[in-house]
């Protein structure tokens, strides 16, 4: 799903104030299902998730201040031809549940890097040597990276596809239920799990530079990607999940376009069942580890028999996030 952004003219170190997006259905049911994330997290992680434990992202979402500057604003950069371009880590490092902090400048993710020469030279000054590329090699051939020199590339098809194909469903509901069967898919899968597999390998393995990871948009693969690495770092699932939606406000320019192709082409009703393909919504995610806890009954299990990392793979990631 290409939602790469339009203005492509210059990189933005932008002293922005961040919205954490938080899931509008919330309430009675969302309680519930709030309760038993942190059920799984705690049977996942091992470890205890106090009452008192606050994080920025829950803050945002309604509960004290921002963690940061005093007015609440954080500075982060910006790529205008890359929009999902962010750190893995958050704009002030994700807090864990046992106390530490996700560490910054470590692992970035991204749509895809149709880089701009501007944007171009700004990667160059991230300390990035290492970028995986997630996409089919249909969806290279049309839209192929722009990288720093000297910056390593390698592929790592985690569909399995020659190629990506767009789907038209019927209805928003079906949408959703694409989105919901992708992100079970990369637990399900074989071939998912053995490109998700070697991924995190050669994440752990990386002996200098930061490392990238991206898909096209940005969103699902690359989501699921990000979602795992903060799970190794013992990041509460509600912060994770809510990371995930961070790509609503970092690419909303570029889905109200895609979107608004889709209504030129085919109509109001047409562009209103696609929509739930491009937005980030907390049931894709939720769908993904909600398959982790039926198919392994914890994250450890999922990476180590559903993966195959050796519990020192998991280790060296945790290491590396942490601090």
């Amino acid at each position: 799903m290409d939602s790469t952004a339009t203005d492509r003219t210059r990189p933005t170190y932008a002293r922005a104030r961040v919205p954490f997006v938080c899931d509008a259905g919330a309430g009675a049911t969302g309680t519930a299902a709030s309760t038993r994330r942190r059920e799984f997290l705690k049977r996942a992680a091992g470890s205890l998730l106090l009452p008192a434990f606050v994080s920025p992202l829950l803050a945002a979402c309604g509960g004290g201040g921002l963690d940061g500057d005093s007015d609440g604003e954080t500075v982060v950069v910006r790529l205008a031809s890359a929009d999902n371009f962010r750190d893995v880590g958050g704009a002030d490092g994700y807090p864990t549940a046992d106390g530490r902090r996700v560490k910054r400048g470590v692992f970035y993710r991204s749509s895809a890097l149709t880089l701009s020469d501007a944007d171009k030279a700004t990667l160059g000054t991230l300390g990035i040597a290492g970028v995986y590329d997630l996409r089919t090699p249909g969806e290279i051939a049309r839209a192929a990276d722009a990288l720093p020199a000297g910056t390593a590339y390698a592929t790592i098809n985690i569909d399995g596809t020659s190629d990506y194909l767009m789907p038209a469903p019927a209805s928003a509901v079906e949408a959703v239920a694409i989105m919901q069967t992708r992100n079970r898919g990369f637990v399900t899968s074989e071939s998912e799990r053995a490109a998700y597999g070697a991924l995190l390998t050669q994440l752990a393995s990386s002996s200098s530079g930061a490392q990238l990871f991206h898909g096209t948009a940005g969103k699902d693969r690359t989501g699921w990607a990000a979602a795992l690495l903060l799970s190794i770092a013992n990041v509460p699932l509600d912060v994770i999940v809510a990371d995930y939606l961070l790509t609503n406000t970092y690419s909303q320019a570029s889905i109200a376009a895609r979107v608004d192709a889709i209504r030129q082409q085919g109509g109001d009703d047409t562009a209103a069942s696609a929509a739930p393909l491009f937005n980030a919504q907390a049931s894709h995610l939720q769908a993904g580890f909600d398959q982790v806890e039926g198919s392994y009954g914890t994250m450890t299990s999922y990476l180590t028999q559903g993966l195959g990392l050796a519990q020192s793979t998991v280790d060296a990631l945790r290491a590396r996030l942490v601090v």
